[in-house]
């Protein structure tokens, strides 16, 4: 009986049973013949590679798994705050630097700040609400990508409404425009109560792919931010009415200080001036600098810091 896997004038035809790659996997059998004759079948070749794809899945889910129980432990402790944006933002940046091989960092980094959304949330309840009154949802579309696609989300259509979430605890984050003259809401800062402060600068990943929101953001919440050793910090400040961008950039370095963005906002008749001033580095409450700066009328007061973004120069 004539083999059904085979004609009479050509190659024998591979069966259904065979170990083939499925067409649509768009692999093409180049099938090869070894010195001893044998055929060597790239369909076999293809089963090995996901066998060991597979295996090395495995491998990940257990680290994952792992990484996860030292998470609890570490929650266990007591710690005052289960999000900590330079903590996260140094874990980040190592592993990009320590990156090699084919896939892209910026796949490295997506990765990364999903999984630490999610360990952020295991240790109790985070959330976020956003002020984005825009069209498309830019500042909500740069909330998901740092926060996790599925972290608990508000969108409010004001400063003011995001601002109370989260003061009364009903978020823990609130995602607003970054800073500007035309938009003060960080003049409020300095008085809050409870205390809020500048934490994030989003999108921390700079080099955006096409389609991706180019807006800037900033994150602000009621916990302090902490170093991650490459950072800068605002102050708030209030100066004489005569006070100028220059001016106040010229007293700022003389201080030991480098500034960067500098916002003011006069009050109507007032012989005062409300400022939000940028500077270099991690800058606390008590550092020596901020005694030595003679413009301001008052001590500045430190309204907040963020990581510096990936791809932006000092």
């Amino acid at each position: 009986m004539p083999n059904p896997s085979s004609t009479a004038d050509g190659p024998p035809v591979a069966s259904a049973t065979d170990e083939a790659p499925p067409p649509q996997d768009g692999w093409r059998d180049h099938g090869r013949t070894g010195t001893g004759g044998s055929d060597v079948s790239s369909g076999r070749d293809l089963a090995a590679l996901r066998s060991e794809l597979d295996r090395i899945d495995d491998r990940l889910q257990d680290l994952l798994i792992e990484r996860a129980k030292v998470v609890e432990r570490v929650a266990r402790t007591g710690k005052p705050a289960a999000f900590r944006p330079g903590r996260e933002a140094s874990i980040v940046r190592r592993l990009v630097a320590r990156h090699h091989g084919a896939l892209p960092p910026a796949s490295v980094f997506r990765i990364w700040r999903e999984l630490l959304a999610g360990t952020t949330g295991m240790q109790g309840g985070f959330s976020m609400t956003v002020c984005d009154a825009g069209p498309g949802a830019m500042l909500t579309q740069l909330a998901r990508e740092h926060f996790g696609a599925l972290t608990p989300l508000r969108q409010r259509g004001s400063v003011g409404h995001a601002l109370d979430d989260l003061g009364t605890g009903i978020a823990s984050v609130a995602v607003l425009p970054f800073p500007s003259e035309t938009n003060p809401w960080w003049a409020a800062l300095p008085h809050s109560e409870p205390r809020m402060y500048i934490i994030g600068r989003l999108p921390f990943w700079r080099n955006r792919p096409e389609g991706a929101p180019s807006i800037e953001a900033a994150v602000i919440a009621t916990a302090p931010p902490d170093p991650s050793a490459d950072d800068r910090t605002f102050l708030g400040l209030e100066c004489d009415a005569d006070i100028s961008h220059a001016r106040l950039s010229k007293a700022l370095a003389a201080a030991g200080l480098a500034p960067g963005l500098i916002l003011l906002l006069p009050g109507p008749g007032s012989s005062t001036v409300r400022a939000l001033a940028e500077v270099d580095g991690f800058v606390a409450d008590d550092d020596v600098r901020l005694g030595r700066l003679a413009t301001p009328i008052r001590r500045p007061v430190v309204v907040g810091s963020y990581a510096v973004p990936f791809g932006e120069t000092q």
